[in-house]
Protein backbone atom coordinates (compact mmCIF):
# COMPACT_ATOMS: atom_id res chain seq x y z
CA UNK A 1 0.00 0.00 0.00
CA UNK A 2 1.22 3.80 -1.01
CA UNK A 3 2.15 5.52 1.94
CA UNK A 4 -0.13 8.32 2.34
CA UNK A 5 0.79 12.30 2.38
CA UNK A 6 0.61 12.68 6.22
CA UNK A 7 2.45 9.65 7.51
CA UNK A 8 5.41 10.45 4.60
CA UNK A 9 5.64 13.83 6.16
CA UNK A 10 5.75 12.58 9.72
CA UNK A 11 8.66 10.28 8.83
CA UNK A 12 10.43 13.24 7.36
CA UNK A 13 9.79 14.90 9.93
CA UNK A 14 10.81 12.73 12.95
CA UNK A 15 13.73 11.55 10.88
CA UNK A 16 16.97 13.32 12.64
CA UNK A 17 19.06 15.46 10.72
CA UNK A 18 21.91 14.96 12.90
CA UNK A 19 21.57 11.11 12.32
CA UNK A 20 21.73 11.90 8.70
CA UNK A 21 25.19 14.44 9.48
CA UNK A 22 26.74 11.80 11.04
CA UNK A 23 26.28 9.90 8.04
CA UNK A 24 28.11 12.55 6.06
CA UNK A 25 30.97 12.62 8.30
CA UNK A 26 31.43 8.76 8.75
CA UNK A 27 31.03 8.33 4.67
CA UNK A 28 33.03 11.54 3.53
CA UNK A 29 30.56 12.73 1.31
CA UNK A 30 27.36 15.28 1.23
CA UNK A 31 25.21 12.84 -1.40
CA UNK A 32 23.51 11.21 2.18
CA UNK A 33 21.86 15.02 2.87
CA UNK A 34 21.25 16.15 -0.74
CA UNK A 35 19.21 12.76 -1.39
CA UNK A 36 17.12 13.44 1.85
CA UNK A 37 16.87 17.39 0.34
CA UNK A 38 15.12 15.87 -2.53
CA UNK A 39 13.19 13.40 -1.17
CA UNK A 40 11.89 16.60 1.62
CA UNK A 41 11.29 18.40 -2.32
CA UNK A 42 8.84 15.63 -3.46
CA UNK A 43 7.42 15.15 -0.50
CA UNK A 44 6.49 19.38 -0.98
CA UNK A 45 5.54 18.83 -4.52
CA UNK A 46 3.03 15.76 -2.94
CA UNK A 47 1.71 18.13 -0.37
CA UNK A 48 1.28 20.65 -2.81
CA UNK A 49 -0.81 18.70 -4.86
CA UNK A 50 -3.04 17.50 -2.09
CA UNK A 51 -3.84 20.42 -1.50
CA UNK A 52 -4.61 21.98 -4.32
CA UNK A 53 -6.98 19.15 -5.16
CA UNK A 54 -9.06 19.40 -2.25
CA UNK A 55 -9.08 23.19 -2.89
CA UNK A 56 -10.64 21.86 -6.20
CA UNK A 57 -13.06 19.52 -3.99
CA UNK A 58 -13.95 22.22 -1.92
CA UNK A 59 -14.70 25.21 -4.62
CA UNK A 60 -16.92 22.08 -6.60
CA UNK A 61 -18.91 21.30 -3.71
CA UNK A 62 -19.52 25.14 -3.07
CA UNK A 63 -20.84 25.40 -6.76
CA UNK A 64 -23.11 22.72 -6.43
CA UNK A 65 -24.59 23.50 -3.47
CA UNK A 66 -25.34 27.07 -4.90
CA UNK A 67 -27.09 24.92 -7.75
CA UNK A 68 -29.01 23.18 -5.67
CA UNK A 69 -30.47 25.62 -3.41
CA UNK A 70 -31.68 27.66 -6.88
CA UNK A 71 -33.38 24.25 -7.87
CA UNK A 72 -35.15 24.27 -4.08
CA UNK A 73 -36.30 27.71 -4.59
CA UNK A 74 -37.60 26.41 -8.06
CA UNK A 75 -39.59 23.52 -6.53
CA UNK A 76 -40.76 26.41 -3.83
CA UNK A 77 -42.34 28.22 -6.70
CA UNK A 78 -43.48 24.95 -8.59
CA UNK A 79 -45.80 23.62 -5.64
CA UNK A 80 -47.51 27.22 -4.65
CA UNK A 81 -48.15 27.23 -8.69
CA UNK A 82 -49.51 23.68 -8.11
CA UNK A 83 -51.62 24.62 -5.16
CA UNK A 84 -53.17 27.79 -6.62
CA UNK A 85 -54.05 25.50 -9.69
CA UNK A 86 -55.67 23.35 -7.67
CA UNK A 87 -53.29 20.47 -8.09
CA UNK A 88 -52.15 19.06 -4.38
CA UNK A 89 -50.73 16.26 -5.84
CA UNK A 90 -47.89 18.06 -8.36
CA UNK A 91 -47.52 20.37 -5.18
CA UNK A 92 -46.71 17.50 -2.72
CA UNK A 93 -44.44 16.09 -5.38
CA UNK A 94 -42.13 18.94 -5.88
CA UNK A 95 -42.22 19.23 -1.94
CA UNK A 96 -40.99 16.13 -1.52
CA UNK A 97 -37.90 16.27 -4.42
CA UNK A 98 -37.44 19.51 -1.96
CA UNK A 99 -36.76 17.96 0.74
CA UNK A 100 -34.77 15.32 -1.04
CA UNK A 101 -32.24 17.99 -2.06
CA UNK A 102 -32.12 20.21 1.26
CA UNK A 103 -30.33 16.61 2.30
CA UNK A 104 -28.10 17.04 -0.59
CA UNK A 105 -26.65 20.21 0.65
CA UNK A 106 -25.84 18.85 3.57
CA UNK A 107 -23.70 16.18 2.25
CA UNK A 108 -22.62 19.43 0.00
CA UNK A 109 -21.92 21.34 3.41
CA UNK A 110 -20.13 18.59 5.11
CA UNK A 111 -18.00 17.61 1.97
CA UNK A 112 -16.61 21.95 2.35
CA UNK A 113 -16.23 21.51 6.01
CA UNK A 114 -14.14 18.32 6.23
CA UNK A 115 -11.88 20.08 2.90
CA UNK A 116 -11.69 22.96 4.17
CA UNK A 117 -9.98 21.56 7.25
CA UNK A 118 -7.72 18.98 5.19
CA UNK A 119 -6.34 21.90 3.38
CA UNK A 120 -5.37 23.76 6.99
CA UNK A 121 -3.29 20.43 7.70
CA UNK A 122 -1.91 19.85 4.32
CA UNK A 123 -0.85 24.36 4.52
CA UNK A 124 0.90 23.57 8.02
CA UNK A 125 2.73 20.34 6.58
CA UNK A 126 3.90 22.89 3.98
CA UNK A 127 5.33 25.17 6.62
CA UNK A 128 6.77 21.96 8.39
CA UNK A 129 8.38 20.56 5.55
CA UNK A 130 9.67 23.83 4.23
CA UNK A 131 11.05 24.33 7.51
CA UNK A 132 12.96 20.99 7.25
CA UNK A 133 14.32 21.79 3.94
CA UNK A 134 15.77 24.82 5.42
CA UNK A 135 17.35 23.20 8.26
CA UNK A 136 19.40 20.52 6.19
CA UNK A 137 20.43 22.91 3.58
CA UNK A 138 21.74 24.68 6.60
CA UNK A 139 23.78 21.22 7.59
CA UNK A 140 24.69 20.99 3.99
CA UNK A 141 26.01 24.12 3.74
CA UNK A 142 28.22 23.95 7.09
CA UNK A 143 29.67 19.90 5.98
CA UNK A 144 30.56 21.76 3.02
CA UNK A 145 32.31 24.53 4.21
CA UNK A 146 33.83 22.17 7.01
CA UNK A 147 35.51 20.58 4.25
CA UNK A 148 37.10 22.97 2.24
CA UNK A 149 38.59 24.04 4.88
CA UNK A 150 39.73 21.11 5.74
CA UNK A 151 41.41 21.22 2.32
CA UNK A 152 42.84 24.95 2.53
CA UNK A 153 44.50 22.82 5.79
CA UNK A 154 42.18 24.37 8.71
CA UNK A 155 41.95 23.70 11.64
CA UNK A 156 38.80 22.37 12.05
CA UNK A 157 39.42 19.31 9.94
CA UNK A 158 35.70 17.25 9.28
CA UNK A 159 34.22 18.63 12.60
CA UNK A 160 30.83 19.85 11.42
CA UNK A 161 30.21 23.33 12.90
CA UNK A 162 26.72 23.67 14.37
CA UNK A 163 26.44 27.15 14.59
CA UNK A 164 22.68 27.62 15.16
CA UNK A 165 20.68 25.42 16.73
CA UNK A 166 18.56 23.07 14.75
CA UNK A 167 14.49 23.75 15.42
CA UNK A 168 13.50 20.35 14.92
CA UNK A 169 10.93 20.95 18.09
CA UNK A 170 9.37 23.85 16.19
CA UNK A 171 8.88 22.03 12.81
CA UNK A 172 7.44 18.63 14.81
CA UNK A 173 5.08 21.09 17.03
CA UNK A 174 4.12 22.70 13.78
CA UNK A 175 3.11 18.71 11.93
CA UNK A 176 1.63 17.64 15.20
CA UNK A 177 -0.64 20.78 14.53
CA UNK A 178 -1.30 19.99 11.09
CA UNK A 179 -2.01 16.02 12.10
CA UNK A 180 -4.44 17.65 14.98
CA UNK A 181 -7.72 16.07 14.90
CA UNK A 182 -6.81 13.75 11.97
CA UNK A 183 -7.99 10.57 14.05
CA UNK A 184 -10.81 8.92 12.93
CA UNK A 185 -13.64 7.68 15.51
CA UNK A 186 -14.72 4.47 16.37
CA UNK A 187 -18.42 3.45 16.22
CA UNK A 188 -20.06 0.15 16.69
CA UNK A 189 -21.95 -1.74 14.42
CA UNK A 190 -25.32 -1.36 15.10
CA UNK A 191 -27.68 -4.12 14.70
CA UNK A 192 -30.67 -4.53 11.92
CA UNK A 193 -33.27 -3.57 14.33
CA UNK A 194 -31.82 -0.53 15.11
CA UNK A 195 -30.79 0.17 11.80
CA UNK A 196 -34.73 -0.17 10.41
CA UNK A 197 -36.33 1.55 13.20
CA UNK A 198 -33.97 4.64 12.50
CA UNK A 199 -34.72 4.03 8.54
CA UNK A 200 -38.45 4.24 9.64
CA UNK A 201 -38.22 7.61 11.61
CA UNK A 202 -36.65 8.87 8.83
CA UNK A 203 -39.31 8.30 6.51
CA UNK A 204 -41.85 9.56 8.86
CA UNK A 205 -39.93 12.70 9.48
CA UNK A 206 -39.76 13.05 5.87
CA UNK A 207 -43.55 12.55 5.27
CA UNK A 208 -44.14 14.82 7.98
CA UNK A 209 -41.54 17.75 6.24
CA UNK A 210 -43.87 17.75 3.27
CA UNK A 211 -47.22 17.61 4.69
CA UNK A 212 -46.73 20.54 7.20
CA UNK A 213 -44.79 22.54 3.84
CA UNK A 214 -48.32 21.24 1.79
CA UNK A 215 -50.56 22.84 4.06
CA UNK A 216 -48.33 26.08 4.79
CA UNK A 217 -48.88 26.92 0.97
CA UNK A 218 -52.57 26.10 1.01
CA UNK A 219 -53.18 28.01 3.35
CA UNK A 220 -51.04 30.91 1.98
CA UNK A 221 -53.23 30.67 -1.41
CA UNK A 222 -56.40 30.38 0.88
CA UNK A 223 -55.06 33.57 2.48
CA UNK A 224 -54.76 35.29 -1.02
CA UNK A 225 -58.24 33.86 -1.91
CA UNK A 226 -59.73 35.44 0.98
Amino acid sequence: MAESVFARVRRLLSARIEDTVDQMETNGGDTVMREAIREVDRAIDEVRGQREASMARRLQAAKQQAMVEKRIAELGEKARFAIAEGREDLAEAALTRQVDFETEIGKLVAVQQSTTTEEAKLEDSLASLRSRKSQMEDALRAYTEAQAEAGLGGDKGFELQRTTERKVEQAEAAFDRAMGGAGGVNFTRADAKTINAVAELDSMQKSASVKDRLAALKAEAAGKAA
